[in-house]
């Protein structure tokens, strides 16, 4: 997948642009933590439980006929989750205080999305040429390496004489 320390680059540019912000989390479609700056969260369960709720809110949006997933949002007593589509790959989560900017939340939130989405996807995309590449080689059937072949000079030959003599066979029964 992309590299860690974009992501976490990304995450850190979106947290400088929204202070309310309490943490960001980008994960993978499988779970797997990509990268987070949460401080005092434990970033794999929020990881697996981001890929939960996507899952839930994916067959949502296709149940209504309101299109491919683009954004979740929960709102709690102290703040709000938001959760947003990161190409085909991955999703960023994000942790906002209850006074943050809503419009600047979401906002902000689908940039950096799109931005984590980008990264993640052309590292998957190259990852997937290079195996493709890979298994073409293993495919193609092993040439056995040609021979050097040394000229050699002709050397002039005697012509043939062919003498013919009389022989006799016989055989004894």
């Amino acid at each position: 997948m992309a590299s860690e320390a974009e992501v976490l680059d990304e995450l850190r540019r979106l947290r400088a642009r929204v202070p309310q912000l309490t943490g960001a989390l980008a994960a993978g479609v499988d779970g797997l933590v990509l990268a987070q700056d949460t401080p005092g969260i434990e970033p794999e369960r929020v990881a697996a439980l981001t890929v939960t709720a996507l899952g839930v809110a994916m067959r949502m949006a296709d149940a209504t006929g309101q299109g491919d997933f683009r954004e979740l949002l929960v709102r709690g007593v102290y703040g709000y989750v938001a959760t947003y589509a990161a190409g085909r790959g991955a999703v960023l989560t994000v942790l906002a205080q209850d006074r943050v900017n809503l419009g600047r939340l979401l906002l902000e939130g689908r940039r950096t999305g799109a931005r984590i989405g980008e990264l993640v996807d052309a590292e998957a995309a190259a990852t997937a040429e290079a195996a493709e590449a890979e298994e073409r080689a293993e495919a193609a059937p092993a040439k056995a390496p040609a021979k050097a072949t040394t000229a050699r000079p002709r050397t002039a030959r005697a012509p043939r004489t062919t003498a013919t003599t009389n022989a006799r066979t016989t055989t004894e029964s």
